[in-house]
């Protein structure tokens, strides 16, 4: 399975394009099935940056909805936040996308990106503010593994009739 790895940064070309790492493009379009979109980017609902889904990993995201009654609030409100801002989007020969204007204010990007893998996901950041979420993360992944308790082995039963 292709993962997204690493962080690269780009800069916007004059006509506002910017271009897919290779090495995530090459991920996307392993992934990608014949007629499916690229990529499927939408703002994330915990930072300020834009997501890049594959076509696959989008729909096992949206997975939890099917619990929902299709004609209730929960259902609506759910389906709205993960379909009514996400973008499909295909590059054109060079790699390149252009990002919706809203997913670029939700970002905050300007001239450079920074896309930052995340395996089954990448992001997209400004360069500094993905700087700092990365020390972030490397800081509280430290708090938690250090605060992480060993998964102990079930304690041994003494079963009736057993010999001892």
């Amino acid at each position: 399975m292709s993962m997204f790895l690493g962080t690269h940064q780009n800069r916007f070309d004059a006509k506002g394009r910017v271009s897919i790492p290779a090495p995530f493009r090459a991920a996307l379009k392993s992934q990608a099935q014949p007629g499916d979109p690229l990529v499927i980017l939408r703002p994330s609902h915990l930072h300020p940056c834009v997501e890049g889904w594959t076509v696959g990993a989008f729909a096992s995201l949206a997975t939890p909805l099917d619990e929902y009654d299709p004609f209730s609030e929960d259902h609506e409100d759910l389906a709205a936040s993960l379909y009514a801002d996400a973008y499909p989007l295909d590059s054109d020969k060079e790699g390149r996308i252009i990002l919706p204007e809203t997913l670029r204010t939700h970002a905050a990007l300007t001239d450079e990106v920074s896309f930052m893998g995340l395996g089954r996901t990448f992001q997209i950041w400004h360069p500094a503010a993905a700087e700092q979420r990365r020390q972030a993360a490397r800081s509280r992944a430290k708090t938690l593994a250090t605060s992480r308790r060993p998964i102990s082995a079930p304690a041994a039963t003494n079963t009736a009739g057993a010999a001892e």
